[in-house]
């Protein structure tokens, strides 16, 4: 088995430099404005290099330009659309709310791999690129319609941004891909019936559908039961309603919130019984909602615990999710972050001595 590795991934979303943040809320809320560029910037190259002193094999930017969230960074602005857009209900008591579509056309404002070049600039790491998925920027469509906008426009519009964003991104170099669905955990919430989940991933596999086999080697799919303030939208959803309708979605990587599961083992039991040859799974192995920080110790056992149901070179480790996918979310500090990533990987590493393997550094 010395042959095999296991791959450590973050999710994304790394905390905002509080001068960043001060500086936004300076500006009434603008993150758009030009003289914060220099803020971006530094927090870009700061937020990458600290990333490389945590080992980590595969970095990202931290999402740092991502304006306000990682769920409607590519619309923010859209003069077509408005603030009263489908709500997100957070255990805490707290909302999110989406934009509203009211007139056409649909059209990102924004692709991420415009990320990627800037983070190219600070790193010769393999860099990975997250973006949201077609079923959640669906939400934005009202239920009540569009007068001159019918919905089935409005989808091939929507599947036309989100392959052009892939492409571009995979096109720039992104080692992989990653698609947030933290959507399909939620959709049980709102509808109990499936039928909503079942759209969402009928929906991205049509997007899926239209990128070759060698380029979803290149895809991932992230679930989770959100993040925010400490606190989440769906944990209270079981993973059996999730997970045989995730596993049908056609890429080959799969990232999956565990570490805070109260049942590891049930969920693990159910990943075995349906993970296809050709897939792998990333299993979260730190809680970026929880402040305390794992030791690498910790790490160590619980990925040894997934290996007990997982084959090994089906087998990845990362975080449960973004660790501020919303921008203001300042429940969880940057260093934090960056000693759980740094505990993650080294946890990784030992695992992987343990397993007869490596950690895969790309």
């Amino acid at each position: 088995m010395a042959d095999l590795t296991i791959p450590t991934e973050p999710i994304g979303s790394i905390p905002r430099p509080k001068t960043l943040l001060k500086a936004i809320e300076a500006k009434q809320g603008c993150a758009t404005d030009p003289s914060l560029e220099p803020l971006y910037e530094a927090a870009v190259k700061d937020t990458i290099e600290q990333f490389e002193a945590t080992g980590s094999p595969v970095v990202t930017d931290g999402e740092q330009r991502k304006y306000h969230n990682f769920w409607t960074y590519a619309v923010h602005g859209s003069p077509n659309t408005s603030a009263d857009g489908f709500k997100i209900p957070f255990a805490a008591g707290h909302t999110r709310r989406m934009p509203r579509l009211h007139t056409k056309p649909f059209r990102y404002q924004r692709y991420a791999d415009q990320y990627l070049s800037e983070a190219l600039r600070y790193t010769r790491r393999p860099l990975k690129q997250a973006v949201i998925s077609p079923s959640a920027l669906s939400l934005l469509y009202p239920a009540q319609g569009i007068a001159d906008y019918p919905r089935e426009q409005f989808i091939s519009d929507l599947l036309q941004e989100h392959v052009t964003e892939v492409r571009r991104c995979l096109e720039k170099g992104a080692v992989t891909v990653q698609i947030d669905f933290t959507e399909g955990r939620l959709a049980m919430k709102i509808d109990p019936s499936g039928l909503l989940l079942s759209r969402f991933v009928e929906l991205n596999n049509l997007a899926l559908a239209r990128f070759s086999i060698a380029e979803r080697r290149r895809l991932g799919v992230h679930t989770c039961p959100g993040g925010d303030l400490d606190s989440t939208h769906s944990a209270d959803v079981d993973y059996a309603e999730l997970l045989p309708s995730l596993f049908l979605l056609d890429v080959r990587n799969f990232y999956v919130a565990l570490a805070s599961e109260r049942d590891r083992a049930y969920v693990l039991r159910m990943i075995r019984d349906r993970l296809k040859p050709h897939q792998r799974v990333f299993v979260g192995v730190v809680s970026p909602i929880s402040a305390r920080i794992e030791t690498p110790e910790e790490v160590r056992d619980r990925i040894l615990e997934a290996a007990r149901y997982i084959p090994i070179e089906q087998l990845g480790t990362t975080d449960d999710c973004g660790f501020a996918p919303f921008c203001d979310d300042e429940s969880t500090s940057r260093e934090t972050a960056f000693a759980k990533i740094k505990s993650r990987v080294q946890g990784t590493a030992l695992a992987a001595a343990e397993l007869g393997g490596t950690v895969d550094q790309r």
